[in-house]
């Protein structure tokens, strides 16, 4: 069997020990029987899977005891519309950062609901190549939050540090860039993510709630996205994504066996330095995220030249790399390169990065 190295943004690779016990164990989970796919959600197999799986990412994020986590379902975007629907009740205002794609959907959402949301800072103007900057005295004073995308997945930015919002809650999508490094995450409100990048197949959202802001939920809001209701039933209101939790708790496992967060920053931060190290040595390929702003998961770059990106890409593709296109809106390439990324993939790409600009002069 010849695995790939999958570069996709999401769905992405899981670590394969992860894909190997989840094999062993298809058929039958311990001595339940059945596969996790077939048990009922109220059993005490899956209940000890689902509150195993919580208790590893307390102890993976040290998540402070008040904060609530949440399993959930309907991606990353539904919490576009179920974060102003629960925390708008503060005071009715609120605070954007837009950063790329993901946040404006964000922003866009909130307004669409017809609330005073207002856009505080943004890089729309520079295509989205650096975090803008923003201080506390750009947010308003009665804001209810202030919402950034900790990691842009296009255009391959991230937040070089935790943004000081004071005493305004921070709430944060980290999608493409949870459990790759260590956060502080008493310095958020709210951190939600989709699973399909560093935790799980597509089907749970993670969602790390302060409990102090459970109570101002919009009274209409739908049952299905008030994080309260969610909390008060142990993420089982109605029945979860039960097998990619499993996943998800069999992730949490592996990071906890592989030494922790801090040991996957050190392997992520290695894997980024050899990719940035050559784009930064040679002139064919060019990468238009500003240093500062760099993504560690998603490293964006073009030729300059829209068939040679193609090429780029099919070609790698032959080659075993794959997923290497850039997102339709922005073209080029983009190597998405989460945590079940080996080293060993990265150094096979800028191999073939190399050869290709060797092949391929510039006219």
């Amino acid at each position: 069997m010849n695995r790939v190295f999958n570069f996709s943004a999401g769905p992405s690779m899981l670590p394969v020990p992860v894909l190997e016990k989840a094999a062993s164990e298809m058929l039958c989970y311990g001595e339940s029987g059945m596969s996790v796919m077939e048990m009922s959600h109220r059993s005490p197999d899956y209940e000890a899977i689902i509150n195993d799986a919580e208790k590893m990412l307390r102890e993976l994020m040290q998540i402070p005891d008040n904060y609530k986590v949440l399993f959930l379902q309907g991606g990353a975007s539904t919490q576009f519309a179920a974060v102003p629907l629960n925390l708008i009740g503060r005071t009715g205002k609120a605070d954007y950062v837009v950063s790329g794609q993901f946040s404006g959907k964000a922003f866009k959402e909130a307004q669409k609901m017809g609330y005073d949301v207002k856009c505080v800072a943004t890089s729309k103007d520079d295509n989205f190549d650096h975090i803008p900057t923003f201080t506390k005295d750009m947010i308003r004073e009665d804001a209810a939050y202030v919402h950034i995308c900790f990691n842009n997945t296009i255009y391959g930015t991230k937040y070089p540090e935790i943004p000081d919002t004071g005493d305004i809650p921070l709430v944060a999508d980290m999608s493409s860039c949870i459990l790759s490094e260590p956060v502080d995450v008493s310095r958020f409100g709210v951190i939600y993510a989709g699973a399909q990048k560093n935790v799980a197949p597509a089907g749970v959202t993670i969602v790390i709630v302060r409990e102090d802001l459970l109570e101002y939920a919009d009274p209409k809001m739908p049952t299905m996205l008030e994080w309260k209701i969610m909390a008060e039933n142990g993420s089982m209101y109605n029945t979860p994504p039960t097998y990619t939790i499993y996943i998800a708790k069999l992730v949490f496992e592996h990071l906890l066996a592989t030494g922790g967060l801090a040991a996957k920053k050190a392997y992520n931060e290695n894997k980024a330095a050899l990719l940035y190290g050559y784009l930064d040595s040679q002139d064919y390929y060019i990468a238009p995220v500003k240093k500062e702003s760099r993504s560690l998961m998603n490293v964006t770059f073009v030729t300059g030249d829209a068939e040679l990106d193609k090429k780029f890409a099919k070609e790698a593709a032959a080659a075993g790399l794959k997923n290497l296109k850039g997102h339709r809106s922005v073209g080029g390439m983009r190597a998405s390169i989460y945590n079940a990324m080996p080293t060993e993939g990265v150094e096979k790409l800028v191999a073939f990065m190399k050869e290709f600009a060797a092949n391929n002069p510039k006219a």
